[in-house]
């Protein structure tokens, strides 16, 4: 097998966490929380941040005022599959993010969520 092939090869086995993390303020205390089916795309967040380009105006504004610096950055769950049966991920990852929601409540003037409408 040539080289490539096996880099292809490998590259189809590493498994692909989701999970949801939050971003805290250690000036101020305030935290988002949010998720991504690949928590690899952590790295495209904080590119966003770095260039001004994030839609989350008030944690823009934060970044923009303290920098990365002020920020921890911390997945605080991993999904977990199921190993038998129907598993729908989406549905899951986003039950786990509200959980996280729910406890942390990071809206109005302790986060930059804001409230989803059930």
């Amino acid at each position: 097998m040539d080289h490539k092939k096996e880099l292809k090869e490998s590259y189809k086995e590493i498994e692909i966490e989701a999970g949801v993390f939050t971003m805290t303020n250690k000036q101020n205390g305030k935290v988002f929380v949010s998720s991504f089916n690949n928590l690899k795309r952590l790295n495209g967040f904080k590119f966003m941040l770095k260039t001004n380009t994030h839609n989350n105006k008030a944690l823009q504004a934060d970044y923009n005022t303290f920098g990365m610096e002020a920020f921890d950055i911390e997945v605080v769950a991993y999904l977990r599959k199921k190993q038998e049966g129907y598993f729908d991920a989406k549905k899951e990852l986003e039950k786990l993010e509200q959980k996280w929601l729910d406890e942390l409540q990071p809206f109005g003037e302790q986060g930059y969520n804001s409230p989803k409408n059930k």
